[in-house]
């Protein structure tokens, strides 16, 4: 099982107090990101280009547990750069599994086996591995040999001690969907992984190489490909039937951002983790503040190609809710993978780009610049 039942029914129980409570927006994963530096540099990596002083930023212990209990989401997925890097990690982990929170620990797995030991297996927390495909698609995509390797011998390891271990596969437009299929066994046949996550890949604005990230259009076709496979029910997605069911066409979903906000080094982003167009102080002006309806597949050019989990699962949960006879009929028969698709949203009305990077970035320099002078001269 993808997900304990542990937390299916405390993440369930979450969902209904909202709609009792009659809230339309509300967080269902937070996206907690305590620091940028990462020890590789991958080609379709976004999350890098920054100048030293804000790759040596760290989120503290004290301001991860505040994001947490601020937010209230019932699951915590700590991403970055690279978390295991941050050397408050596992206190940050602890406390966060005191509060009865969910954790997915994000990593790339170099410095997973040295770390095992700060942390203890629960049904709370899960490490949750990057990788995407086997070892000659994985290196690619990571623009480093060996890292493959090394992320098998982690998890292998990791699974020895007791801990859940689910892997996180981007998918970019040079994956092939049998040489996917073969992947997606040896993960559960081999490395017997508690779950899986796929997502097409973000087209982030700063990543160097901008020539492989998949086309809407084809990340449609190349999941109705990969999902035909005679062993799809032996895959243990960690989404919902309807997120699988819109990555293969079936569903025309506009995203929910709000279900997965971001806390990250520079504050609240807006308007989601794979966007960053302005930070606020607190959560609540990140949810009241923002004006999310200029973003998204329709409404936003950086939006038009995006399928990403992130973004889409959250719409899935929620249809799932108001339409549990066709969430039940995914669930038990798998997405459809022929036919007519979905009719798509017009992207004629997208407004174009804003690139506001270089403001934020130059704002935390000055910040940085000014705190070091006032240390020097106090």
């Amino acid at each position: 099982m993808s997900i304990p039942l542990i937390q299916q029914i405390r993440v369930g129980g979450y969902i209904l107090k909202q709609k009792i409570l009659g809230r339309q927006k509300y967080p269902l994963v937070l996206m907690l990101e305590p620091l940028f530096r990462c020890n590789l540099a991958c080609a379709g990596c976004g999350k890098i280009d920054y100048p030293q002083e804000i790759l040596n930023q760290r989120m503290s212990v004290e301001d991860c547990i505040k994001s947490a209990e601020e937010c209230g989401a019932p699951i915590i997925s700590i991403p970055g750069g690279e978390p295991l890097i941050h050397k408050e990690m596992p206190e940050i982990v602890e406390e966060l599994i005191k509060r009865k929170k969910f954790v997915y620990l994000c990593t790339n797995a170099l410095l997973m086996e040295k770390k095992l030991s700060d942390y203890k297996p629960t049904p709370y927390f899960t490490w949750s591995v990057h990788l995407d495909g086997l070892k000659d698609e994985h290196d690619k995509s990571v623009c480093q040999e060996g890292v493959f390797d090394r992320c098998v011998s982690a998890i292998k390891k990791a699974k020895s001690m007791g801990f859940r271990c689910n892997i996180n596969c981007t998918i970019f437009d040079y994956a092939e969907d049998e040489s996917m299929k073969y992947f997606l066994d040896f993960v559960t046949k081999d490395l017997k992984v508690d779950g899986i996550t796929i997502s097409p890949g973000f087209a982030y604005e700063r990543a160097p190489d901008q020539a492989h990230f998949i086309k809407r259009s084809n990340t449609k076709n190349f999941f109705r490909k990969l999902f035909k496979s005679e062993n799809f029910k032996n895959w243990d997605f960690s989404h919902s039937g309807l997120y699988l069911d819109f990555l293969a066409g079936n569903q025309s979903y506009h995203c929910t951002p709000w279900g997965n906000p971001t806390r990250n080094i520079f504050g609240w982003q807006k308007p989601c983790y794979l966007i960053g167009e302005g930070y606020v102080k607190t959560f609540k002006e990140l949810m009241n503040d923002t004006d999310w309806d200029k973003y998204g597949t329709g409404n936003y050019d950086k939006c038009s190609d995006c399928m990403a989990h992130c973004g889409y699962e959250a719409s899935a949960v929620e249809d799932t809710f108001k339409n549990p006879l066709k969430a039940m009929g995914v669930f038990f028969n798998g997405p459809k993978t022929k036919g007519a698709m979905a009719e798509e949203i017009d992207l004629s009305k997208s407004r174009d780009p804003d690139f506001v990077f270089d403001g934020h970035v130059q704002k935390m320099l000055n910040d940085i610049h000014r705190e070091k002078e006032e240390e020097q001269l106090s």
